[in-house]
């Protein structure tokens, strides 16, 4: 049951994040949450504000004999990734989440568990209630919306901060330091079409894909899992070369950020050619099956006889267009990097393709660490959408955080590490979008550093976090607050 968790060591933590997962807090739905941090804040009688862009800063000040430290920042952020499961009535705007210990593990029932970034969130409401910490002056600052575009960081402006040193919580490898992170920029399109009707006794389907285990498109990106869009728009390019296939909708993915999952598409053929076109996607299922049998073992794909009536398909020749630039599009790797062994460089994520009322919206996640490089592969999805007579433009773009070995934040991290564990932290930057990059621009200068505990499968509903890494990384972030 839910109530387990908050049993669990550390107590202060775990009962902090079992309050966090009673609260729906999915993006662009974050009224309570932030009700719930700002009277948490006021409640103990703290310094706490709420800025322009939602985000929440909460002040305590040092404990006797620490207070000529400089302030220390502790940066996580509220929101939460919404993916559940086809079979799921989950309302992640209503719904609390359904947590349980699974061995080793804290997952949740067919939804994502919200530890990324909940646990870093419950860190930090626990230190702000603790009364037996050593610790400096402290701002503590709670972020809004970053998980469709990073809002809450972006919004905040210069001088509310005044520290010099900043812990970010948002790492999902409990052992790894993370110094930089990739910058990225989301590349939209738009395909205009026109509805036409199709022949009284053509025999129309729903296309199906599902039981891929999606993911973080930066972090698991380099993993070789499948994407659900890109199988699809691979599958309907043979069916339209071999049966005249024509398309009434398209439902594809559904954030920008999470490896698409599923993938649906309303579909219609002559009557003769039905029978050859069940065997053709049964055949086609076999083939993505083995070729992803390691990565993929729970891949599905369903044909669903449907009745979807004569008018508003998708005309042939933008359809083919559609198809043809999808199957172009790049997608997963690009690049890896040539200063950190193991390190994804530049990837795009083909995340949602979806159609309605004359219009196809086709987005992709472009991440790179190094900012021409993410420019460079976003002009390249720009000419290939053009090419296919679609209007693109890009927004979202935020830059990477540069990795600073000499940092004196990293080296108290180090030494706390390896006091603490006997063994050496293991120093990384991650191929994911980190607040970090946007708010060292807005403070050039202050010292920056992530790290969590181990989190799995983030932003899917296989979504899990190790127990005992919980309790390394309180153990860890305790001991750095002391010594910085």
């Amino acid at each position: 049951m839910s109530e387990t968790i908050a049993t669990l060591p550390p107590i202060a933590l775990w009962q902090k994040f079992y309050r966090l997962t009673r609260i729906p807090r999915p993006s662009c739905h974050e009224r309570r949450v932030r009700e719930y941090l700002t009277a948490f804040g006021q409640d103990l009688g703290l310094e706490t504000l709420i800025d322009d862009a939602g985000n929440v800063l909460i002040r305590k000040p040092a404990v006797p004999g620490y207070e000529q430290r400089a302030p220390l920042i502790l940066q996580g952020h509220m929101d939460m990734v919404p993916q559940a499961n086809a079979d799921s009535t989950h309302d992640f705007a209503k719904d609390p989440i359904t947590t349980r210990i699974d061995g080793d593990w804290v997952t949740a029932e067919r939804t994502t568990l919200g530890a990324d970034n909940g646990i870093g969130v419950a860190a930090m409401l626990a230190i702000l209630g603790a009364n037996d910490l050593q610790h400096g002056p402290l701002e503590v600052l709670f972020t809004s919306n970053e998980e469709i575009g990073m809002h809450g960081a972006f919004g905040l402006k210069p001088g509310v901060l005044s520290g010099k040193m900043l812990i970010n919580t948002d790492m999902e490898e409990e052992g790894e330091l993370c110094i930089g992170c990739a910058g990225g920029a989301n590349v939209n399109s738009r395909l205009m079409y026109r509805e036409e009707p199709v022949a009284a006794d053509w025999v129309s389907y729903r296309l199906c894909i599902t039981g891929l285990r999606g993911g973080h498109s930066g972090v698991d990106i380099h993993r070789g899992r499948g994407n659900a869009v890109a199988l699809l728009f691979r599958l309907l390019k043979h069916l339209q070369s071999d049966f005249a296939v024509r398309i009434k909708s398209l439902d594809a993915g559904n954030l920008r950020n999470a490896i698409p999952r599923e993938a649906f598409c309303l579909v219609a053929v002559e009557p003769p050619c039905a029978p050859a076109l069940t065997a053709s996607v049964k055949h086609w299922q076999s083939i993505f099956s083995a070729e992803l049998k390691q990565t993929e073992p729970q891949l599905q794909i369903a044909l669903e006889a449907v009745d979807l009536g004569t008018d508003g398909w998708i005309d042939l020749s933008n359809a083919q267009r559609l198809v043809h630039a999808i199957c172009a599009c790049p997608s997963g790797v690009i690049r890896m990097s040539d200063e950190i062994p193991g390190l994804v460089e530049s990837s795009n994520n083909l995340a949602i393709v979806r159609s309605a009322e004359g219009e196809i919206h086709i987005h992709n996640l472009v991440r790179s660490s190094i900012d021409s490089a993410r420019d460079d592969l976003c002009g390249r999805l720009a000419s290939l959408f053009t090419l296919a007579g679609a209007e693109t433009w890009f927004d979202g773009q935020y830059p990477g955080w540069l990795p600073d070995l000499s940092a004196s934040l990293l080296e108290h991290v180090r030494q706390a590490y390896r006091e603490l564990f006997g063994v050496e932290a293991k120093i990384s930057a991650v191929h994911a979008g980190l607040e970090c990059g946007i708010l060292g621009a807005a403070y050039p200068g202050v010292e920056m550093i992530s790290f969590g505990p181990t989190i799995r499968n983030p932003h899917s509903p296989d979504e899990r976090v190790e127990i005992k890494s919980v309790a390394r990384f309180w153990d860890l972030l305790v001991n750095v607050l002391a010594r910085v």
